[in-house]
């Protein structure tokens, strides 16, 4: 056991490089949470035995380097789905990242130290955790944000049950990754002064947090049909193949009986027309597998069949005169109702775009250098207002969030307008293998910190209809193409996240940094009495 420390002091800087890969692992779709969580104490230990503010930086540097680098992985497979840059730059992409990712970790480990310095581990663990929580909160929207995988989504339990994430509700996500990394300093701290009962107690504590049993499930209150049509990456963009994946996603909608009302949902990429009118007809003849705008939504409308109405991830254009021809200008990531009839509903246009993916950043800088897009197009998508509840009357209050937008902790559901559910269109397919079971983890945290089911239908898995408590109740795994038919499960009450959102983020942190306090005055006495 003393080798550990020994080890860890000796060899720092490689010890925090190992000791971020081995966290990472706690994440999907390892979910080695006990290793992860070992990790994270093992290196709020060694960055509290630094001697100066630059190498506890430093350390926490190299630590966020391989821990984003391990779990980030997943977008190197996107640089495998275009022909604009070569496939190996993604295995450069993602350590280069990385290396910004990394940086509000080592920010936290350097506040810590500055105010934690010589005060004891648990006084350290405590700053840590709270700064933390500021370093998370930060990097999810400095620079537009990147919000992927907070230190939490490890406390995530299996799909039958919500893990110590069940303290979501009461706390968000990025406080509850405070609160982790402190317990693992306070770990650290037990194992270090050789409190076996203690690091005991706590061990068997966190561990019947993870596999708590979830409250039984409540009877849903509207017919859903998911589809899921395993829509291949490569394919998505090949206009002879556009009639094709439309008679896919078609046979799977069908009404197995009648219905007097069922909501249906598509993923992200669904409809491989254009269904607003207006365009120039050369959209509509190249781009489209209908040709007609008026005859696609109508076939959509025989498709679904009476009573049902359909919400699907599609393509809207925004049209102006350029040199003296109308042409596309911009687009919209959308979701689009369509009823039995063809009518449209309102829009919904995704408001977190993805950088490279949707949009160029600084195109005027980036585009004469050979960098960009990494999926097909050459115009930039157009950001929506943020999130919205959209009346479907006796279909319900619907939130919608595409894709990458339901990582955003705090930003999924409209505030004073409370939907009865979020639908979360995603096209998967360019994610590898790691990124869809942690894209299915942070949409499960989002549906336990709101009390909201979030229903996904993806393009080639994971899709998944989760209750308001974070339980996978339904389910279709990668590179199926299939359907569920079941129930839309009904909203929790307004969770304490709902209502304060992230004033309760900072409610914790404060409560962290006054924790810090306490224990540095109880310290504080100690030493006076045995001096």
């Amino acid at each position: 056991m003393d080798r550990i420390p020994e080890f860890l002091q000796r060899h720092p800087r490689w010890s925090a490089l190992l000791l971020g890969l081995i966290s990472a692992t706690g994440f999907q779709p390892l979910h080695l949470w006990p290793a992860g969580l070992a990790a994270m104490a093992a290196f709020v230990w060694l960055a509290y035995q630094q001697d100066s503010g630059k190498r506890a930086f430093l350390l926490g540097w190299l630590f966020g380097v391989a821990h984003f680098t391990l779990t980030n992985n997943w977008i190197a497979t996107a640089f495998t789905y275009q022909a604009e840059m070569p496939a190996v730059l993604g295995w450069a992409a993602v350590p280069l990242l990385s290396l910004y990712l990394a940086v509000w970790p080592a920010l936290a480990v350097l506040g810590a130290w500055l105010l934690g310095r010589g005060r004891g581990l648990g006084v350290f663990a405590l700053l840590l955790g709270a700064f933390w929580i500021a370093a998370e909160w930060l990097r999810s929207w400095v620079f537009t944000g990147y919000a992927w995988g907070p230190f939490s989504q490890m406390m995530l339990g299996d799909w039958e049950r919500p893990g110590v994430a069940g303290l979501l509700p009461y706390m968000g996500s990025y406080a509850l990754s405070g609160l982790v990394v402190a317990l693992a300093g306070i770990l650290a701290l037990l194992a270090s002064t050789r409190r076996w009962k203690g690091l005991a107690a706590a061990i068997v504590i966190v561990t019947a947090g993870m596999f708590w049993p979830a409250p039984e499930a409540e009877e849903g209150f509207l017919p859903l049909t998911l589809v899921q049509p395993n829509l291949r990456q490569k394919e998505l963009d090949d206009p002879t193949k556009y009639e094709e994946q439309f008679q896919r996603i078609a046979a799977l909608s069908e009404p197995q009986r009648s219905y007097s009302r069922r909501l249906v949902l598509w993923p992200e990429s669904g409809v491989p027309d254009y269904l607003r009118g207006g365009y120039p007809q050369r959209y509509y003849t190249q781009m489209t597998a209908a040709g007609d705008p008026a005859f696609a939504r109508f076939r959509i409308g025989r498709t679904i069949g009476e009573g049902s109405l359909l919400l699907t991830g599609a393509v809207d254009l925004e049209i102006a005169e350029v040199d003296g021809r109308e042409r596309a200008v911009g687009a919209y990531n959308a979701i689009t109702p369509i009823d039995a009839e063809g009518n449209l509903g309102q829009r919904y246009a995704k408001a977190h775009l993805v950088p490279y993916g949707e949009y160029l950043p600084m195109r005027a800088l980036l585009e004469p250098l050979g960098m960009s897009r990494l999926v097909a197009g050459s115009i930039d998508f157009i950001p929506g207002p943020g999130p919205q509840t959209i009346d479907l009357g006796a279909y319900g209050q619907a939130g919608m969030q595409i894709c990458y937008e339901i990582v955003f902790s705090g930003e999924v559901a409209e505030r004073g307008n409370r939907p009865d559910y979020i639908f979360n269109p995603s096209n998967d397919g360019w994610f590898g293998a790691w990124g869809p079971p942690q894209h299915l983890a942070q949409a499960r945290m989002r549906a336990i910190e709101e009390g909201l089911p979030v229903l996904r239908s993806t393009t080639t898995g994971i899709s998944a209809v989760i209750d308001a408590r974070g339980v996978v109740r339904s389910h279709i795994g990668r590179g199926v193409a299939d359907r569920i038919d079941t129930l839309v499960p009904p909203p929790a009450d307004p969770t304490w996240f709902a209502r304060l959102g992230h004033w309760l983020t900072l409610l914790w942190g404060i409560a962290l940094l006054a924790g810090s306090l306490v224990a540095m005055g109880a310290r504080h006495r100690y030493l006076s009495r045995v001096t």
